[in-house]
């Protein structure tokens, strides 16, 4: 399997050199020169599959003997070692827990998934790498987590100051060894362009190995497609053989993107709904066409606060830049922090279940389109992104004091913060990464 960039379809390159380079030369991002599809025998026969053996199978597919079966076999069955369950809670209304891993967000499953292959990679090459990464929040966990005191990987990790919430900001700041993070003065989006402009630095890139953790990087994805399948397998055990509505909290539009993906590759998606907080750039692209980016905006949704998403060429890629054509299989809607706030009441009263508010974000997309269009014949699944403890300043006492903490959130509290303060400059931190 070669991978293309989206600004240059005839700049081919290797898992290996997609994954190390993370961004093409060219400022495009790369995506697999074809996307299998998936037989009809595998597909009628996803419930009776584990998490384990669907992951292989979808990676298999997806990566084209790029790695030897057996290691793929191994590297899946050791990044994909803990559930994500659907939960029915309401009529047409379940939920995929994307939160049960390590850093308690879905976004473990590609930093576990991408860590793993670049070890395969880097063994025997006596080379060392270093990881640069944004985050608006549960990215530089997971990526923290997924990578450390892992052999010839530095990990630095750029965070928004005052941006993320305090058990997030524990995540990133807390490791030491590998771990480097830098709390910068300025948005995720400011985080983000330090990031991309240091993969296009010339000198930075002759001096140092640079790759990235982001949701940029192609092997960041490949992985998020597996929870798709992995959450149609349970409702077929379920006896549910419904085609589904898959609602997903988007910021960088990382996590929809690999839904889009694993639909192209036959999974029975009806529709998707791209539900986002007030940095609404991409329902408005849905709905108008055209496609303005903005700057981000603070919310109690806070990973979700990007205003210029990366993955959004990635859609406009698959689609052949056609908003029509994208519009048809999904529908975006926008709500604030007061509506977040409401769903997430809402669901407690009614359900005794505590979302995250970027699961609330999906909740109240699904409902919205569920509302608008009467009458689907299909099961609707919105994705549980975080674990609520990591939130705790959004809630109401009463909600607050029935979170059940699991024991990684525990280990943090007596954990001190170490970060390096900096400015919303390029020149400061290639100097910072070239000393």
């Amino acid at each position: 399997m070669k991978f293309y960039s989206t600004n240059n379809k005839n700049s081919k390159v290797s898992l290996e050199q997609a994954i190390f380079h993370s961004l093409p030369e060219d400022n495009g991002l790369y995506m697999p020169e074809f996307i299998p599809k998936c037989d009809n025998i595998f597909i009628n026969s996803l419930g009776t599959l584990s998490f384990q053996e669907i992951a292989y199978e979808i990676s298999k597919r997806l990566l084209h003997d790029e790695i030897e079966d057996e290691i793929l076999k191994n590297i899946v069955d050791d990044a994909v070692n803990f559930p994500a369950p659907v939960i029915a809670l309401e009529k047409n209304a379940y939920v995929l827990e994307l939160f049960h891993g390590p850093s308690m967000a879905f976004k473990d499953f590609g930093a576990r998934f991408m860590g793993r292959l670049m070890a395969y990679f880097l063994k025997n090459k006596k080379k060392k790498l270093n990881i640069l990464v944004a985050t608006s929040g549960d990215t530089g966990g997971a990526v923290a987590m997924g990578f450390y005191d892992v052999p010839d990987i530095r990990v630095t990790i750029l965070y928004p100051s005052g941006k993320v919430s305090p058990v997030q900001e524990k995540q990133l700041t807390t490791l030491g060894k590998n771990i480097t993070a830098l709390e910068v003065d300025g948005t995720f989006d400011d985080c983000q362009r330090l990031v991309k402009q240091a993969f296009l630095d010339k000198e930075l890139n002759e001096q140092l190995n640079l790759s990235s953790a982001n949701s940029i990087n192609i092997s960041r994805l490949i992985p998020q497609t597996f929870y798709y399948f992995n959450a149609v397998a349970q409702l077929r055990a379920k006896s549910d053989e419904r085609p589904v509505i898959f609602s997903v909290p988007s910021g960088n539009f990382g996590n929809l993107t690999a839904g889009l993906i694993a639909q192209r590759m036959g999974l029975p998606v009806s529709h998707f709904v791209a539900s986002t907080n007030i940095n609404d750039e991409v329902p408005q692209y849905l709905q108008s066409g055209k496609f303005i980016a903005y700057p981000s905006k603070h919310t109690l949704s806070n990973a979700m606060d990007v205003g210029n998403p990366s993955n959004f060429s990635r859609m406009l890629d698959l689609f052949d830049r056609d908003a029509d054509k994208m519009s048809a299989l999904i529908s975006g809607y926008s709500f604030d922090d007061k509506e977040t706030l409401s769903a997430i009441r809402e669901m407690f009263d009614q359900n005794n279940y505590i979302l995250c508010p970027h699961t609330a974000i999906a909740y109240l997309g699904l409902k919205e389109y569920l509302k608008e269009y009467p009458g689907q014949n299909a099961a609707g699944v919105f994705l549980s992104t975080a674990h609520p403890c990591k939130f705790p300043d959004v809630y109401d006492e009463d909600i607050k004091k029935q979170i059940v903490y699991p024991s990684q959130a525990g280990e943090l509290s007596d954990k001190k913060k170490s970060a390096v303060l900096m400015d919303n400059d390029f020149g400061k931190l290639k100097s910072f990464l070239m000393n």
